[in-house]
C-alpha cells in the first residue's frame, strides 16, 4: 500500500487527534497539530546493499513512500544507529529537500549522523530521562536495551526508546529492545505502545544479529503495564530477523485475550483519539 505525500498533508485531523502511517521495519510517521513527526525512517535497500557478509538481507516490500518527497517533515527521531533505523540513504534524501528538519538521535550517535552529511546544528543529541519540549508535544527518552545496554565514554546510552506525549496521548516507541529491570516502572498511562516482536536465538546472534523483545515478552510487557493499544513491529520486512503475525496473535491469545491490537500493512494510516 503506498502513501503519497499528498494525501498526508491534506489529512485533516481534529483537536487532539494523531495520525499514523507505517513506513515499514520501525518506521513510523505521525501527524499532529500539523507537525509531521518520523521516527526510524528506513525508506531505501541500504541494509541489503551493505550488510550481507553473514546472511543475505533481502527487503520483503518496497518503501511505501520515497525520502524524496519528505521535504514537510519537521522531525525526525532515530532510536539507534543501526542501517534500518538510521539509514544513511533516507537521511540524506530527506535533509536535501528539508530545510527546517531537525534531527533528534542518541548522544553518543551524534558525529555519526553528522558524516552523512547533515549539519551539527540540525541535529539535537538525545540523552536517558531528559525531557524535550516541541511545538505542543514533548518527548521523553528511556534507555534501550538492545539485548544488553551500550554506552560511550561518558555513560550515554547508544540505543534509546521515546515516550510522546501529545497531552492528548502518550505514544511508546521502544526501538530496538529488550526487558530489563525498571522497565514497567517507566511505562505508565501509554495509550500505544510500539514494540518489537522479532525476537532474539543464538543462531542470530552467531550471525551477529542482535534481537528484541520476542512476542510472549512484548505482550506481557503491554499487559503489565496496561498499554491500551499494542503495535507489533521489526517483524515483517526481513525473512532473516522476522516473525509471523500468527506468532504474535497467539501470544496475545495466550497471554491477554483482552489486549487490543493493530497490525498495520506498509504504508496503511490509523487516526488515533481517546
Amino acid at each position: 500500500m503506498k502513501c503519497s505525500d499528498k494525501k498526508i498533508k491534506s489529512e485533516k485531523l481534529a483537536d487532539g487527534q494523531v495520525c499514523i502511517w507505517y513506513l515499514g521495519q520501525e518506521g513510523f510517521l505521525f501527524k499532529f497539530n500539523e507537525k509531521y513527526i518520523l521516527i526510524d525512517p528506513y525508506l531505501s535497500d541500504y541494509v541489503d546493499r551493505n550488510c550481507c557478509q553473514y546472511v543475505k538481507w533481502e527487503r520483503l516490500y518496497p518503501p511505501p513512500i520515497s525520502a524524496e518527497t519528505l521535504d514537510f517533515v519537521d522531525y525526525v527521531f532515530c532510536t539507534h544507529s543501526h542501517y534500518d533505523h538510521s539509514d544513511p540513504d533516507t537521511l540524506k534524501a530527506i535533509y536535501k529537500v528539508n530545510e527546517k528538519v531537525k534531527f533528534i538521535v542518541p548522544a553518543p550517535e551524534k558525529d555519526l549522523i553528522s558524516s552523512y552529511g547533515i549539519k551539527k546544528d540540525d541535529i539535537i543529541p538525545a540523552y536517558a530521562d531528559k525531557k524535550f519540549s516541541f511545538d505542543g508535544f514533548s518527548v521523553l527518552p528511556i534507555p534501550s536495551a538492545h539485548e544488553v545496554f551500550h554506552k560511550d565514554s561518558a555513560g550515554n546510552f547508544k540505543e534509546l526508546g521515546y515516550i510522546f506525549d501529545f497531552g492528548t496521548a502518550r505514544f511508546f516507541h521502544a526501538g530496538d529492545m529488550c526487558m530489563y529491570d525498571g522497565l514497567t516502572d517507566r511505562l505508565k498511562d501509554i495509550d500505544i505502545g510500539f514494540l518489537p516482536v522479532n525476537g532474539r536465538d543464538y543462531f542470530r546472534n552467531k550471525n551477529d544479529i542482535i534481537g528484541n523483545f520476542n512476542t510472549v515478552e512484548a505482550v506481557t510487557l503491554s499487559k503489565e503495564t496496561k498499554i491500551s493499544l499494542l503495535i507489533p513491529m521489526h517483524h515483517d520486512l526481513y525473512s532473516v530477523n522476522g516473525v509471523s503475525s500468527a506468532e504474535f496473535v497467539s501470544a496475545v491469545e495466550k497471554i491477554n485475550p483482552y489486549q487490543c491490537y493493530k497490525i498495520f500493512s506498509p504504508g496503511e494510516k490509523m487516526i488515533f483519539s481517546k
